[in-house]
This record gives C-alpha cells, sequence and structure tokens, in this order.
C-alpha cells in the first residue's frame, strides 16, 4: 500500500484489498493450489493485512478448489489467545471443506512484535512463547475436552474448544522460517516451512537438505507430519521476455524491498542494503536482467517461467508462492496469473491433488 498510490487516490487502500481477492479469485479459476495471506500489524504502506481471518473467511465463499492458508497466524498469546487461534483456524476449516492451512510464526520485526510486547529487549522471547504454544493446537482440535494448559505465557482450565476441525485429524501445520536454522527446528517438530527467507536458488539446496534431513525423524506435534517446503519469489510473466522486463521496471520492487528490510529488522540484511528512509535505486532493464539471470525473480515469457520454476523444483522445494509487485496494474496482474495457469501449472504440476490433502487423508 505505497504512499504515492494513497496520495492520488483516497480509496486506494480498500481498492487494493479487493483487487488482492480478484487475484486469488483468478488463481483458483488458473489451477494454481495454494494462496497464501499474511498477518501484519503496524507496517505502514508494507502491509495493511491484519484481519487475515476475516479476509480468508470471504475467500472460502469465493473460490471452490484452492487451498487457502494463514502466512501466517500469530498465535503468541500477547498477540492472539491461542484458544481463540484454534477456533479460527477449525471454523475456516469447516468453511472451506478442508482446504485451509495453518501457517504460525513469531512476527515481522522489532516494530510489529514491540507494539503488543512492548516491555522485552531481545526478540528471540517470542520463541520461547511460540515453542510453548504450537504443540497445544492439536490437542485443542482432537481432544474432545482439551485438558487445560498451564504454561508460563497463557493458561487455560479444561474446557471443550469448539468447533472441532473437519474431517480428519486437522489442517496441516507449517512454519514461517526467518532463518536457515528455523527449517531443521521446523522439520524435527513435523511442520512444514513457509520459506519468506530465501532469497535465490543456490540458498535453496542446503536450506532444504537441512529440512528433508530433519524431517525424516520428526516427532510431529501434530496428528502427522507436513513434509512441504514452500518458497517465494516474485512472479511477471507476459507474451514475451521484452513486455515482462518493461513491466517489472514499472513495478516499484525498489520500494518494496526496501520496505521489506525497513520491517523485518530480524532477517539478515544483505550487503548493500540501505537504512530506511533510504530506498534502494529504481530497477532498470539492466538490474532487472541481472536478478533474472541471479535467479532473483521469476520473470520472462510463459516458456521462460516454466524453466525458471523447474530450476525451484531441481532444488528441492515443494512448493513455489509467488508476490506480485505492488506497482503493476490489476491487468498485467491477472495476466502473470492467467499465462501461468495456463502454459505453466499444467507442465510442472501433473498431480491432481494436493499435497497437504494426501498427509492428512493419510
Amino acid at each position: 500500500m505505497p504512499a504515492a498510490r494513497a496520495k492520488v487516490d483516497p480509496e486506494a487502500e480498500h481498492k487494493a484489498l479487493i483487487e488482492e481477492t480478484e487475484y486469488v479469485i483468478q488463481a483458483d479459476k488458473s489451477g494454481f493450489k495454494y494462496a497464501w495471506a499474511s498477518e501484519h500489524h503496524f507496517l505502514e504502506e508494507y502491509s495493511h493485512l491484519s484481519a487475515n481471518d476475516v479476509y480468508l473467511g470471504y475467500l472460502a465463499h469465493a473460490t471452490e478448489h484452492i487451498h487457502l492458508g494463514s502466512g501466517i497466524f500469530n498465535p503468541l498469546a500477547p498477540v492472539n489467545h491461542p484458544v481463540k487461534v484454534a477456533e479460527k483456524v477449525a471454523m475456516l476449516d469447516h468453511l472451506s471443506g478442508g482446504r485451509f492451512e495453518f501457517g504460525t510464526g513469531r512476527g515481522a520485526g522489532s516494530h510489529e512484535i514491540l507494539g503488543f510486547m512492548p516491555g522485552i529487549t531481545d526478540m528471540n522471547h517470542t520463541k520461547e512463547l511460540w515453542e510453548e504454544t504450537i504443540a497445544e493446537f492439536p490437542k485443542m482440535w482432537l481432544q474432545d475436552e482439551y485438558a487445560g494448559f498451564q504454561g508460563k505465557h497463557w493458561s487455560l482450565p479444561p474446557r471443550k474448544i469448539l468447533p472441532k476441525p473437519y474431517g480428519k485429524a486437522h489442517p496441516a501445520m507449517w512454519y514461517a522460517a526467518g532463518s536457515p536454522s528455523s527449517y531443521a527446528m521446523a522439520g524435527k517438530k513435523g511442520l512444514g516451512v513457509l520459506g519468506f527467507s530465501v532469497q535465490k536458488v543456490s540458498d535453496m539446496e542446503w536450506v532444504v537438505e537441512s529440512y528433508k534431513n530433519a524431517v525424516k525423524d520428526a516427532e510431529p506435534v501434530g496428528a502427522f507430519v507436513n513434509d512441504n517446503v514452500m518458497v517465494t519469489s516474485t512472479a511477471i510473466c507476459a507474451e514475451t521476455h521484452a513486455k515482462a522486463v518493461e513491466i517489472a521496471v514499472g513495478g516499484g520492487l525498489n520500494y518494496l524491498q526496501s520496505l521489506l528490510f525497513r520491517y523485518h529488522d530480524t532477517f539478515p540484511r544483505p550487503e548493500g542494503i540501505p537504512e530506511w528512509p533510504e530506498l534502494l535505486p529504481e530497477y532498470t532493464e539492466e538490474i532487472v536482467e541481472l536478478l533474472i539471470a541471479e535467479e532473483l525473480m521469476i520473470c520472462g515469457d510463459p516458456d521462460e517461467v516454466l524453466k525458471q520454476c523447474r530450476r525451484w523444483d531441481r532444488a528441492g522445494a515443494d512448493q513455489l508462492s509467488f508476490g506480485l509487485p505492488i506497482g503493476i496494474s490489476p491487468e498485467d496482474t491477472m495476466n502473470t496469473i492467467r499465462l501461468i495457469g495456463e502454459h505453466v501449472i499444467p507442465r510442472i504440476d501433473t498431480d491432481p491433488v494436493h499435497r497437504t490433502s494426501r498427509m492428512r487423508a493419510a
């Protein structure tokens, strides 16, 4: 939600939210299997999607096949009471007909975390809260009466947590990994990984190896192991390479990246990333071509995009999620979704069943 957009249109925030719902509806029609909705608070311009449970409830009714994931729900007690999170997950599981995916995490960075926990001085404190809570969710869903919990950060007497999830077990559980060490931790707990921290394909190969080694001997916190690694990449697809590059140049990618490192201050900061409010330089054709060559962006015509996606597949990614740049017109964004759905997905994903559906059913 860049300030430049809001300055010229008083309804920019509303239009952005509605456009995003239309992208997910089109992705559903185009054969995409998963869509992820973030939960962020206080992150002006970067993300105004603070009530993603409401948003996902709308999408559950507006779509038919696509799985809808929380990327993330924040389960830390000072942000959202864990019981309320468990109730929302089960409700979305029902409303979506078993298409909901439960991703959790610990917040975007100090600006967000300190809004809810102003007294802490170490951002790693959130790990303690998350570790205390994550294994309680399956108990809330699967025990007829939840036995209750007495922890350091929250407690609950024995209660029936309602509703229970729809169908077998419970939705697949995921963890948003902000550092490479988090991959192995998630694997040991049998959680899928939302790999928002992987920037390029070469980073993926050793990180996914650490996850896959750990998940082999998982002691799952849930009813089943969700052996899954998702990674994200910017994606722009057009009829020709030249058109895709032209769209990327005007997509505001430098501003989005600058905002990312403004707020995600717990992420490792690559060399050359300036401190906010200084911005990364605007992208030129040469910069975009370099990003494509370095496998830092998916961009090109459908055949090129297919090859780039297959590179991620060979590196071990189970799922590739596309971020759509903020400065691209709705028409060009819809075109990216339709082209990938028509020319890329049918050639790279031939399984009609969602990977997590198979695991949950088994």
